[in-house]
């Protein structure tokens, strides 16, 4: 899963990026998208998928990417505007509510969908917290093609090196797993996911069918403070799955590298993408599950 990142071409594409469709920032997009639920007033990032594969509300750019492996030059990267191939598509009104992001195949060259993290993302290299939620619909275990996948990535340098994220394993059934891994630097060094320790919370064995949608959330809290007090938990279908607690995990992004990858080697449908910036409660966790149009109001 993990892999490395080509800064300089990365960089470039959000530089041209910063010309094409972009909102205010986090902030700024909160109080208008959301008046006074708790929960909206804590949307930084919003992609429904009804219409296009575009974010609906952000303070950064808008617009999916898609990344590929450099063709000759190993460990680099090709970065596209737009969505490449047919492999994606919008249903309109096949989502748990309006449209939904259809992933129909797996590009060439380890392709995978991005929006860029800055303004996306309530990112600060202090305390960071936040929440991610959405929804998917596929079975993991007759679907997909790869020995990994992964429905959202949020990284710099790689899955294992500064990466936030929920992914089907290799396993025969597969686990759902949230992985937060910290970042090599300053004396951190990578963590193997096969290690002991871990930082994994994992859903054995999860049992997803073709014909059902199921929600997906996580939050954390407490990272890149430099101390043993970072937290995240994994939530399914509005119910605690599990918690990390009491570990040191430093992130230490360069956000304007960072993306917020999705459908990484996914096939089904995924809708209802929403980051927030803060570590939701669980009751709004429920909310979110119960409520699947709650984001879209």
């Amino acid at each position: 899963m993990s892999f490395q990142r080509s800064y300089f071409i990365f960089a470039l594409v959000l530089s041209l990026a910063a010309c094409g469709t972009t909102a205010e920032e986090p902030s700024a997009v909160k109080s208008s998208a959301s008046g006074s639920d708790p929960v909206l007033d804590s949307l930084v990032f919003y992609a429904s998928f009804d219409r296009e594969i575009a974010g609906d509300v952000g303070g950064g750019e808008l617009k999916a990417g898609t990344r590929f492996d450099h063709e000759t030059e190993k460990g680099q990267f090709v970065f596209e505007e737009g969505i490449a191939g047919d492999a994606f598509r919008i249903v309109p009104e096949a989502g748990i509510h309006g449209g939904a992001l259809e992933a129909g195949d797996v590009l060439p060259r380890r392709g995978r969908l991005y929006f860029p993290a800055k303004g996306n993302l309530a990112y600060t290299p202090t305390n960071f917290a936040g929440s991610v939620s959405f929804w998917l619909k596929g079975n993991p275990d007759t679907m997909l093609k790869t020995g990994f996948s992964d429905p959202i990535q949020i990284t710099e340098k790689g899955a294992t090196n500064g990466g936030l994220w929920i992914d089907f394993d290799n396993t025969e059934p597969r686990d759902l797993r949230l992985g937060a891994f910290q970042s090599e630097g300053d004396g951190r060094r990578m963590i193997d996911q096969t290690e002991p320790d871990a930082t994994l919370v994992r859903a054995k064995a999860v049992g997803f069918k073709e014909q059902d949608w199921h929600h997906i959330a996580f939050t954390w809290s407490n990272f890149d403070t430099g101390r043993n007090d970072a937290h995240a938990s994994l939530y399914i279908d509005g119910k605690l799955i599990g918690e990390l607690k009491d570990r040191s995990i430093t992130m230490a992004w360069a956000i304007e590298k960072t993306g917020i990858y999705f459908a990484v080697g996914y096939i089904g449908l995924l809708d209802e993408l929403a980051i927030f910036d803060r570590p939701l409660a669980a009751d709004e966790i429920s909310r979110l599950h119960q409520q699947p149009d709650l984001v879209a109001r």
